[in-house]
């Protein structure tokens, strides 16, 4: 046992200080023993003594980090990305439409959903925008939501009444407590900028607009929602990384594709997960093919039928 890795945890140390206590023990009952053979029935007594010890803290130790594995596999925290695909202003539209169904959701779990970062077209849309959400169970309940989302309607534009399609992409980024790797400060680009629309007074006079492009990957991201640029640079250094390490579980993943064949996916933004089909009522999500209807509904975050249906097919 890692003696030292759990004396360094906070839930750990005491049962791991507790469990070295034992082991110096153990070492000098034994040393005594083979110094005065007189002792030696006392001291096997002893030493098993120490055994069920170590073994009753060996299982707390291990029932701890069991637990510890596993709320950092169903984070309580996540980013939400919503970006505009295929389609142009509707593309967008529906994008944002994607972005108001999750916070209807988030809503009615009770969870936090705040903005990071919108950029907006021209009529109310989407280009792309970020979400952090914070809750009991966020992530284990919205895992399944990452990839490409198509909607099929009439749009109001639209006078022949031909029906048009448009996608979005959405991405669900858990914020693990845990950070698997470290960002050099030296792949860093960092730009400030002033914050532009709906804010306040400070927002258009101080730049606190934040873009981070890391450069050995490309990924660029943004946060503007803060009223400081330390603020806005921890939310976007926390998607970056984020980002990251989605890319490095969806490498994972791939090398162990039999496996992956069996799941629903959770990582690749450019697999098709569902089709809204405004004219027939009827949400289609490919992967179980299961179908739903009440598009009003689960647009206003009544989502709970296709969650329960995609954690029972996982």
């Amino acid at each position: 046992m890692d003696i030292e890795k759990y004396k360094k945890n906070p839930r750990t140390a005491h049962l791991a200080a507790a469990f070295e206590n034992i082991l110096k023990e153990e070492e000098e009952i034994s040393a005594l023993s083979a110094l005065d053979s007189g002792m030696k029935e006392l001291a096997e007594k002893e030493l098993a003594s120490f055994t069920e010890q170590k073994t009753a803290l060996l299982k707390q130790i291990e029932e701890v980090a069991k637990a510890e594995k596993k709320e950092e596999e169903f984070t309580n925290e996540l980013i939400l990305e919503v970006r505009a695909g295929a389609g142009g202003d509707e593309a967008a539209l529906f994008a944002k439409e994607l972005a108001e169904m999750y916070r209807g959701f988030a809503a009615r779990k009770g969870w936090r959903f705040a903005p990071i970062y919108e950029s907006e077209n021209g009529i109310g849309g989407y280009k792309e925008a970020a979400f952090e959400i914070s809750g009991k169970d966020c992530y284990k309940l919205m895992q399944f939501e990452t990839g490409v989302h198509r909607i099929q309607r009439v749009p109001e534009t639209e006078k022949s009444g031909r029906v048009h399609t448009s996608t979005a992409s959405v991405a669900i980024l858990p914020k693990r407590k845990n950070v698997q790797f470290e960002i050099n400060p030296a792949d860093l680009e960092v730009e400030f900028s002033r914050a532009g629309g709906k804010g306040g007074q400070n927002v258009n006079k101080v730049e606190t607009a934040v873009r981070v492009l890391h450069k050995p990957s490309g990924i660029v991201v943004r946060s503007t929602a803060e009223r400081s640029q330390s603020r806005n640079r921890e939310k976007a250094l926390g998607i970056l990384s984020a980002k990251l390490e989605a890319i490095e579980r969806e490498r994972e993943a791939s090398n162990t594709a039999a496996e992956r064949k069996e799941q629903i996916g959770t990582g690749d933004r450019s697999e098709k997960i569902r089709t809204y089909n405004i004219l027939q009522d009827r949400i289609t999500d490919h992967r179980v093919k299961n179908s739903w209807h009440n598009l009003p509904e689960i647009f206003a975050g009544n989502m709970d039928e296709i969650i329960e249906t995609l954690l029972l097919h996982q």
